[in-house]
């Protein structure tokens, strides 16, 4: 344990597995610094989300559309394919765009606790309630990786560590708040939107865990539920 920093043993992390260098749909994959003039499986639907033109036919400047979306997001391989994990990551975008304002509109997150921290994998997003009213967010979050699920239920925060250090990642998290086990809300500088995922921990960007570290305290609910895409 280094000193200067809180540590207790946890499950999560904050480092990115790597993802095999295949490309779906007969598309023949290339190394990260090349491009695929491959039509992908997804190729319309990706072209409609950068705003290209819509032809369902990879082009030299649709390749490198995707390739700038996979590099910002560390989509591997970085070769500006549409196959299933570029089009899975922006179905996930799309989809928190959609929650608008009103992220619990089903009402799953139960709102009759007092204050709550309201976690959805589906759509990979939190938000905290103070009751029926939104307190912060929706927030995309970076939830675990297949193997290494974020669990469900309802939880509490029972622990807080504003400068975490991971004693089994070795790697810093900060403002973590934890609330099962060894799963906790922290941040991370990465995008939300990078694969696979974390070791179990809800990752999020610097200024909304701050937010959160401002907002919940021990004792406070957390509901996750839903199931992240991919798992």
């Amino acid at each position: 344990m280094r000193r200067g920093r809180r540590a207790v043993a946890v499950v999560c992390g904050a480092v990115a597995l790597a993802v095999p260098l295949v490309a779906g749909g007969g598309g023949t994959a290339r190394a990260a610094g090349s491009c695929n003039v491959t039509t992908g499986p997804y190729q319309r639907q990706v072209e409609q989300f950068l705003g290209r033109p819509a032809d369902g036919v990879q082009s030299a400047a649709d390749c490198q559309a995707i390739k700038a979306f996979q590099a910002k997001h560390g989509i591997t391989p970085t070769a500006g394919y549409a196959g299933a994990l570029t089009w899975q990551t922006m179905s996930t975008m799309l989809a928190q765009r959609a929650a608008g304002t009103n992220p619990n509109k089903d009402g799953t997150c139960p709102v009759n606790l007092g204050r709550i921290a309201c976690v959805d994998l589906t759509r990979q997003l939190s938000w905290v309630q103070d009751g029926a009213t939104l307190a912060y967010g929706p927030v995309p979050v970076r939830t675990g990786k297949d193997g290494t699920e974020t669990r469900t239920g309802l939880k509490r925060i029972y622990h807080r560590s504003i400068d975490h250090w991971s004693t089994i990642y070795d790697v810093s998290m900060p403002y973590a708040q934890f609330f099962d086990g060894g799963i906790a809300f922290h941040s991370v500088e990465k995008s939300m939107w990078n694969p696979p995922g974390s070791g179990g921990c809800v990752n999020m960007r610097p200024a909304d865990a701050k937010a959160y570290w401002n907002l919940l305290a021990k004792g406070d609910d957390v509901y996750v539920y839903g199931r992240k895409p991919g798992t």
